[in-house]
């Protein structure tokens, strides 16, 4: 690790200001651009601790006329915990990583992390991702990557709660702008290099649940090789409005599975003016991944895949797969 200046800035405004200045990185939790660091992806040359900031703004988690405000300091501890936040939000925060890291690991940081690609993460590698010209997976091992819009680069996204976000339509609020969630994340076909939109200086500051969002059917499921302290192989999250047992509207997202959290219409459209049945739910799990392009190592996601998300179709509309993942 490089020597870097570290600053500690007491209000939001000063953080972004020191945030604009060449070199400058911001650090929440520091979970992720840690490891970045120690393994010479990135050499900051001045760290800007959002710690710092005072107030309770950054860390508030609070029911509001418009929705739920979840401040980008709240630990995923503090979300899995909190009593207003929905069970699609609340399961995977509480399922990610381990406890030591949940009660550190900050939700902006977790929307904003970069890829856990063991190619991009080693310095032997000048990756696409990191401005190469070739993605070193394709020919690899790829057990754990993407099944997804994978040709030019095959990282999946690593963020938790990225998934059920987008299952429930949130808004990233920053403090140039507010960001529709679909629009936070950058596919590889747009920029390569980049997973998200965020400018040098900007600053999430919160993230917000819409109130409609919040009274709609919603569940999460994820596989994973371990219970626990691991990533996950496959994740699904699910949200749905059911009227007089029909579906009327559906948010189906992959997770784990490409370089953005992954939203299925075919999924969507599989679900919507019918009744969840198992048949119902195991053919729009069946439609979710009809497009998927497996690499040498890891076809086995697909129908790990399909179980994945008919138990999270189920388990949202109260069906009886609702254990699991």
């Amino acid at each position: 690790m490089r020597n870097f200046a570290y600053v500690l800035p007491e209000s939001i405004e000063q953080a972004q200001q020191a945030a604009k200045d060449k070199g400058a990185v911001l650090k929440a939790g520091g979970i992720d651009l840690l490891d970045l660091m120690k393994g010479d992806i990135i050499q900051p040359q001045k760290l800007v601790n959002l710690l710092t900031v005072k107030g309770p703004a950054l860390r508030a988690i609070s029911v509001k006329e418009d929705g739920l405000h979840i401040g980008a300091l709240a630990t995923l501890a503090d979300l899995a915990a909190h009593a207003e936040a929905p069970a699609v939000l609340a399961h995977a925060a509480g399922s990610a990583a381990t406890p030591q890291i949940r009660n550190v690991a900050t939700v902006g940081g977790n929307i904003a992390q970069r890829p856990r690609c063991w190619y991009f993460r080693s310095a032997t590698f000048p990756c696409a991702r990191k401005g190469g010209n070739t993605c070193y997976t394709q020919k690899g091992e790829n057990k754990y990557h993407a099944l997804f819009d994978n040709g030019d680069c095959a990282v999946v996204h690593a963020s938790s709660l990225a998934a059920p976000l987008v299952a429930l339509d949130a808004m990233v609020v920053t403090t140039k702008r507010k960001i529709p969630i679909e629009k936070f994340f950058v596919p590889t076909t747009v920029d390569i290099t980049r997973e998200h939109v965020l400018e040098p200086g900007e600053i999430i500051t919160e993230v917000v649940i819409p109130a409609a969002a919040r009274a709609w059917k919603n569940a999460f499921q994820e596989a994973g090789e371990r219970d626990s302290q691991d990533w996950s192989l496959v994740s699904a999250a699910v949200t749905m409005q059911v009227e007089g047992g029909t579906v009327k509207s559906a948010r189906v997202v992959l997770g784990s599975v490409a370089a953005i959290p992954y939203r299925v219409a075919a999924a969507e459209a599989a679900l919507v003016g019918k009744k969840v049945t198992e048949a119902n739910a195991l053919a729009a799990a069946t439609a979710a991944f009809a497009k998927a392009k497996p690499l040498s190592d890891n076809a086995y996601k697909i129908p790990l895949g399909k179980t994945i998300l008919k138990r999270a179709i189920l388990a949202a509309a109260g069906g009886r797969e609702s254990a699991g993942g």
